[in-house]
């Protein structure tokens, strides 16, 4: 026997993986499944055990399949995950469903874990946010990065990014008319202007606006960005307005710019375009982007439908909209969801509420990179407000909401394909 190959034998059988090939662990990501998103960190552990991990899309819910092995089993037991062992021929009649050219199914290999990054302030903020909490209940590791980490070039560590609740235009959330006495507000107010000068920049807004274009620098390198809340339409509007302020006095000590609404750059934006600020800080709100602005939608009536893609032509928005169901219960947030007279003809809707005309989730390429938006705080807690406890995920395993989170994190493991001509 080569020495190489006594290598590979000892590795395999280190790691508890050198059991039984003849056999495979299916994750099914149907109704079946106990916990979805306990599921989606057993597919992320696998991959970095570097483990053969394929994701089989709309089959079943967008189920997982592993070469058998006890220690998966026992992984799976321990958070509670369902799976079904299967015979290697199984799994052979399944891929042969999958790959008819009349099923709407592919399977896609999942090769590296991807690297994870959560821009957040390292200050405790009196509001959670879902891509934290669903990564801690799912066990996906992270990293948290903030302004000084991004300004000091450090995104090109990660292969995806998340924005959590943020403003980007240096106006504090616009949370001045509410709370601008709280002893949080103040706090952040204070420890974003001593950053700035620290950095350099004259103003908050200035250095939020330099972040945002090494984010844009980064997503053009080939990085992958999702953003939920105010961070899609804020930072979408910082870009818009780089060449002019939009800041009240009470943000930045100047009155901002009355041409400021002429003077915005809608080409710089990934999603948006045509919008009007909001300008007044006595509004909490940025823009009428957010469809929150005079919205009229009962919480009955408010839900939003995942559109149906071509799995094996359109394999992105196929694997960013896996899920056990095609309508999902709406939720509310600083920025709820989107007025599609705004979104960009180049934008790719991938959920909307069609009543109402709005788009809830939305997609797009940038250079090499890609980047997600999804509107609203919380998917499981309607209207989250300043200060509400956070999420118990434990009530909710198989949050369809959720599950639109957990698919833009694993989508960077996929092994690319070539463009279909």
């Amino acid at each position: 026997m080569s020495r190489n190959l006594k290598y590979i034998l000892l590795v395999v059988c280190a790691l508890g993986f050198g059991q039984s090939f003849a056999s495979r662990i299916l994750i099914p990501m149907d109704i079946a499944q106990k916990n979805h998103m306990k599921a989606y960190g057993i597919a992320y552990w696998t991959i970095n055990q570097k483990v053969e991990t394929d994701w089989l899309l709309n089959y079943r819910g967008g189920s997982f399949c592993v070469p058998s092995a006890k220690q998966i089993e026992d992984e799976c037991n321990i958070r509670g995950v369902s799976y079904e062992v299967i015979a290697d021929a199984q799994y052979n009649a399944i891929v042969s469903e999958i790959s008819n050219p009349e099923a709407n199914m592919d399977l896609v290999k999942l090769e590296k874990a991807p690297k994870i990054a959560v821009y957040s302030p390292k200050s405790k903020q009196p509001w959670d946010d879902a891509v934290t909490l669903v990564l801690k209940y799912a066990e996906i590791p992270y990293e948290v990065v903030y302004d000084d980490e991004i300004l000091d070039g450090k995104l090109m560590l990660y292969d995806w990014l998340h924005l959590h609740h943020e403003d980007f235009t240096g106006q504090y959330g616009k949370f001045y008319a509410m709370y601008n006495g709280a002893a949080w507000y103040q706090e952040q107010v204070r420890e974003l202007e001593e950053v700035a000068k620290r950095r350099g920049y004259g103003k908050v807004s200035q250095m939020k606006l330099a972040v945002a274009q090494m984010i844009q620098s980064y997503v053009f390198g080939g990085g992958f960005m999702f953003a939920m809340c105010s961070a899609t339409d804020s930072y979408d509007i910082a870009l818009a307005a780089q060449h002019t302020d939009i800041c009240d006095i009470m943000y930045d000590h100047d009155p901002q710019d009355p041409q400021a609404q002429s003077k915005l750059e809608y080409d710089k934006c990934f999603a948006f375009e045509k919008f009007h600020l909001r300008t007044s800080p006595l509004e909490y709100e940025y823009s009428d982007i957010d469809a929150n602005f005079n919205r009229q939608v009962p919480k009955e009536l408010d839900y939003f439908t995942l559109f149906d893609f071509s799995a094996k032509w359109d394999p992105v928005p196929t694997m960013l909209t896996q899920c056990h169901t095609k309508t999902i219960k709406g939720f509310m947030g600083q920025t709820t969801s989107f007025k599609k007279q705004f979104v960009k003809s180049s934008t790719l809707v991938m959920g909307q509420n069609k009543a109402f005309d709005e788009a809830k989730y939305v997609h797009g390429e940038y250079g090499k990179g890609m980047w997600s938006f999804y509107g609203g705080h919380d998917p499981e807690d309607y209207q989250h407000m300043v200060g509400d406890p956070p999420t118990n995920l434990d009530l909710h395993p198989n949050s369809p909401g959720y599950r639109l989170i957990l698919n833009n994190v694993l989508f960077p493991a996929a092994k690319k394909k070539k463009q279909k001509t």
